[in-house]
């Protein structure tokens, strides 16, 4: 009885040797293709109804993320068909196909011009377990300055600590995306900008090329992966 019992706790013994071994040969494996290997996070979106929005959804959803987009009507924004040019649109059938994103409406900053069916205790939906928060709100107005605000003002509220991206496209760029009244929208993404690094204690700024979405929302993931690792 106590050969068996030796023999066994032997075996046992090289049987978890041989699956650490597998278990630590598949990590270097997947560290060495760039597939995260953490648990799946929590990822919300202000303003992803957008190209930039879709891509770095989409890709995140397809690496295991769940995915909260923030936008001022769902109803609209995940209709089968666009309905308005006013406001964001993914589509029901993009939905579908990546069931790991969702819609929640919010104010969108602006308190008196709320256009969203249920937006009261976005907060506490979304940002409460945000592991991150990605604003890529659109727009060159003073409505961007008021998103940003309630965007860091909310999460330091809720979830101090969530990591907070700011993504703002480059200053020569603005001329060719929004021409007119470039020192004032330069001056707003700096404010936007300054609003989370003087306030959050874990932020990136991140500024993006136009005509390179794939890259940058590579560029932006990368940055969750290493900041959350």
């Amino acid at each position: 009885d106590q050969h068996c019992t030796t023999k066994y706790s032997r075996n046992t013994t090289q049987q978890l040797t041989i699956m650490v071994s597998n278990s630590i040969l598949i990590q270097l494996i997947l560290a060495a293709v760039g597939t995260p290997l953490a648990h799946g996070f929590s990822i919300v979106i202000p303003g992803g109804t957008g190209i930039i929005g879709e891509t770095l959804s989409s890709s995140l959803a397809n690496d295991g993320h769940d995915v909260t987009i923030l936008c001022r009507n769902a109803f609209l924004a995940s209709a089968p068909n666009r309905a308005s040019g006013d406001f964001g649109w993914l589509g029901l059938g993009f939905l579908e196909k990546h069931p790991g994103i969702k819609l929640r409406d919010w104010d969108g900053g602006d308190l008196l011009d709320i256009v969203g069916q249920d937006w009261i205790g976005w907060q506490e939906d979304t940002l409460a377990k945000a592991d991150a928060v990605v604003n890529v709100v659109g727009g060159y107005t003073e409505q961007r300055e008021m998103a940003a605000e309630r965007i860091v003002r909310e999460s330091l509220r809720v979830n101090p600590t969530a990591l907070q991206i700011t993504v703002s496209p480059k200053d020569d760029e603005l001329r060719m995306i929004t021409p007119g009244a470039e020192s004032t929208k330069i001056a707003r993404l700096k404010q936007c900008e300054d609003l989370v690094s003087f306030n959050c204690a874990n932020f990136e700024n991140m500024r993006l090329e136009a005509n390179r979405v794939e890259e940058e929302c590579d560029r932006i993931k990368a940055v969750i992966y290493d900041r959350l690792k």
